[in-house]
């Protein structure tokens, strides 16, 4: 009787002659991922049924937004103020061209809440760069003024804060500016409506899951 000689653990076990090795199977192709749900729905905000090119605004409003955020705290830190601090005082020097500014309408041109704009307002006043005056003709309201200080250092900036704009914006024309401002007015008023019903419908689906 002849014995069969069983193979070595991790040796290759050679095919008999005669014999041929099964061709492997082809693996399947993997599937498409299923087209991803609409995240708008009006049709004249789809092209051709597609939100692509509104998900591409979005995503340049936010590249963008961080963009100008960065130069907006580089102009700040130009003059020791951090970015947002920078934007208070240059409104208030602005907006005192056009007459008294009460904290109102700062937080209205702002588009920022009363209380934050108290508070900043508070920031730059301790730092010596706006006053607040109690309006002599309505004692519950006060005149924010920028100081001589303010105004320095808004004019140490200017220069350079001239060029870093005329460069950022260089690429509108004719109108440009004057259509953006309307659209961007536009947006911010429907982004607090959107806002308003994102926050209800949070509170809704919280109350129906209790």
């Amino acid at each position: 009787m002849t014995r069969t000689r069983a193979s070595r653990p991790g040796t290759r076990t050679t095919p008999k002659r005669g014999t041929t090795t099964p061709p492997e199977k082809p693996s399947r192709p993997s599937k498409r991922p299923a087209t991803a749900p609409l995240t708008i729905s009006r049709p004249e905000l789809l092209v051709d049924g597609s939100d692509r090119v509104f998900r591409q605004l979005v995503h340049n409003f936010f590249a963008f937004g961080s963009r100008h955020e960065a130069m907006r705290a580089g102009h700040g830190a130009r003059i020791g103020l951090t970015g947002i601090e920078y934007t208070f005082l240059i409104s208030v020097r602005h907006l005192e061209d056009e007459g008294d500014v009460s904290v109102r309408l700062l937080a209205d041109h702002l588009h920022l809440s009363g209380p934050f704009c108290t508070t900043m307002v508070g920031k730059l006043i301790k730092r010596g760069l706006v006053t607040k005056d109690v309006d002599p003709l309505d004692r519950r309201r006060v005149r924010l003024k920028v100081t001589e200080k303010g105004h320095a250092l808004l004019a140490e900036l200017a220069p350079a804060q001239r060029q870093v704009n005329d460069v950022q914006f260089g690429c509108l024309g004719p109108g440009d500016l004057q259509n953006l401002v309307e659209l961007l007015n536009k947006l911010i008023a429907s982004a607090d409506q959107a806002l308003a019903l994102q926050s209800y419908l949070a509170s809704a689906e919280k109350d129906s899951s209790e």
